[in-house]
């Protein structure tokens, strides 16, 4: 369900593990996200948009764009 937040996490050579200390979560919670098995808090839909630098409509495939509004 979210196949770019899991693109990106390869993208940038990070494990499971790795993401889930920088959003304080388990790897469990986070391949939980990945997978689309539970839903993606929006304050944790932020930090990624914030960490990767592109929108939140973008990770949610809402828009092909990553740019981030200005």
């Amino acid at each position: 369900m979210y196949q770019r937040i899991r693109n990106l996490r390869e993208d940038h050579d990070l494990t499971q593990t790795q993401m889930g200390r920088i959003l304080h979560c388990s790897q469990r919670v986070y391949s939980n996200y990945e997978r689309g098995d539970i839903d993606i808090p929006t304050g944790i839909l932020i930090k990624l948009g914030d960490f990767y630098q592109v929108s939140v409509d973008y990770l949610l495939n809402r828009t092909d764009n990553p740019r981030m509004a200005e």
